[in-house]
């Protein structure tokens, strides 16, 4: 047996050894979702932005909510008409007014309802991006598994052509073989040396990929858990999909708020009432009346109150204008949950498509890594008692390395395919993965039960700051591996 056919079979075994041996700590793929449903500045950004959606209730509530306005008002007469023999010097005027909506044409009622429905929305949008950056989570992870992987079959592809041009040198020293041979040993290595280096950029790239998602560096990572619950048929994948993915139920919560919304818009013509009440107190500070200021009373308070009925009776087509507005955007908001319903309907069929066409590509790869290793054994056999030629092993050999590169990305797309196919049925958030995040899930509806009955005008929450980890602490991604198995062996 050539150098060159026991190499495989060397590597394998240190391969095992140096498993067997190591210490270092693994990360799994829960552990990296964990990290990022704490850290992820996309997915903190989103929950702040539905908390800022969550105030549209409180603010269409205050419309139709009492208002008290003081207002205190201090004047100074500089310059006295020459007439005026009672003119004051100067006056405090202080002034209350308190204000209470009693009928607005429902424009109130339907305004908060419109708000409602909004943040319902928002709650699935919020949903949609949990499930979104997981799948980018996951796909980096895979990422980072496969690029190790086919940095792994690189080095050795690397490895076993540097000692087969060392073997053909050999032979050609003795005349077994021509500097045909030993050219084409070392223009395949000189490929094969290139392949590597671009491998290994691949797989700093997709570390990098990895801290800004995770925001914490990959260490050793283990392979990532079967995935729960993906549907047996196509079939089965539409109707979940179709029940539970957020982006459709946000659709759908967005027309009916545009249904308030038109509502609310031909509230504008109807009638409104309300209650109001006024008191003033004003001081002339003993300057009313000039050199008979005794005659006059300094000091005094009014008050007054009544019903206000405001009965709209012409405004240049306004409401009208409003109301057909209102309408054509719910018409829109209609189509958009039909536009919605199609590409749910559009990319669970080719996710799954694609989800089984990853499946029966391993199938297919192991068996053409089984026939490659298989193959590449006989070539190796026949070359060295002269029935092969060099070009054949290098050939082979290439094919072999393409067979278990095609076997490795098959994995990771199926994996990646499976997890998004989950996302679209509307199961790929924390609540499904059962995640440990070190405390209570993130609830965007207590924030909104929080803030939704808030009527004090001093009420204010923490200040902002930014929860997100940060990744400048971080040293670059370097391509370093540690030992791996190779499909197959």
């Amino acid at each position: 047996m050539t150098r060159a056919a026991a190499l495989p079979g060397l590597m394998a075994a240190a391969s095992l050894l140096a498993l067997a041996a190591a210490p270092a700590r693994a990360d799994d793929l829960r552990e990296a979702l964990v990290n990022a449903y704490n850290g992820n500045p996309t997915l903190n950004g989103a929950r702040a932005n539905q908390r800022a959606v969550d105030e549209s209730v409180p603010i269409q509530r205050a419309q139709g909510l009492p208002s008290v306005n003081v207002t205190a008002t201090e004047t100074e007469f500089l310059r006295q008409s020459a007439n005026a023999f009672t003119a004051p010097e100067r006056n405090l005027n202080v002034g209350a007014q308190v204000l209470v909506p009693v009928y607005s044409g429902g424009a109130v009622r339907n305004g908060i309802a419109a708000a409602k429905e909004r943040v319902e929305a928002g709650q699935a949008d919020l949903r949609n991006t949990e499930s979104t950056v997981f799948a980018q989570v996951v796909a980096a992870y895979m990422d980072v598994l496969r690029t190790e992987a086919l940095v792994a079959l690189a080095n050795n592809q690397v490895a076993v052509l540097r000692t087969n041009l060392e073997a053909t040198s050999d032979r050609f020293q003795i005349g077994d073989l021509t500097i045909t041979d030993v050219a084409q040993s070392r223009s395949r290595l000189a490929v094969a040396e290139g392949d590597l280096r671009s491998a290994e950029a691949n797989l700093i790239a997709a570390r990098e990929a990895y801290v800004r998602l995770v925001g914490r560096e990959p260490g050793e990572l283990e392979a990532p858990p079967p995935l729960p619950g993906l549907p047996d048929t196509v079939g089965e994948a539409i109707v979940t999909a179709l029940a539970n993915n957020p982006n459709l139920d946000a659709a759908k919560q967005r027309a009916e708020a545009a249904g308030f919304d038109t509502k609310v818009a031909g509230a504008g013509r109807l009638p409104t009432v309300g209650f109001f009440a006024n008191g003033q107190y004003s001081d002339f500070f003993g300057t009313l009346g000039g050199p008979i200021a005794a005659n006059f009373v300094q000091a005094e308070t009014t008050a007054n109150a009544g019903v206000r009925i405001t009965i709209p009776i012409f405004q240049g087509g306004l409401p009208a204008a409003q109301q057909r507005q209102a309408g054509a955007r719910e018409s829109a908001a209609l189509e958009d949950v039909i536009a919605a319903e199609r590409q749910v309907i559009a990319e669970t069929r080719s996710t799954y498509a694609n989800w089984q066409a990853a499946n029966a590509v391993i199938r297919s790869a192991q068996a053409a890594v089984e026939a490659a290793e298989l193959s590449l054994e006989g070539v190796r056999a026949e070359n060295s008692i002269g029935n092969r030629q060099i070009l054949d092993v290098l050939n082979a050999e290439q094919e072999l390395v393409q067979t278990r590169a095609q076997l490795v990305t098959a994995r990771r797309n199926a994996y990646v395919a499976g997890f998004n196919l989950l996302a679209l049925m509307g199961k790929a958030e924390a609540r499904d993965l059962n995640l440990e995040t070190g405390g209570p899930l993130y609830d965007p509806k207590v924030n909104a039960d929080r803030v939704s009955s808030k009527m004090w005008d001093w009420d204010r929450d923490p200040e902002p700051a930014p929860k997100s980890t940060r990744t400048v602490d971080i040293p670059p991604a370097t391509a370093t591996i540690g030992p791996q198995l190779l499909p197959g062996e």
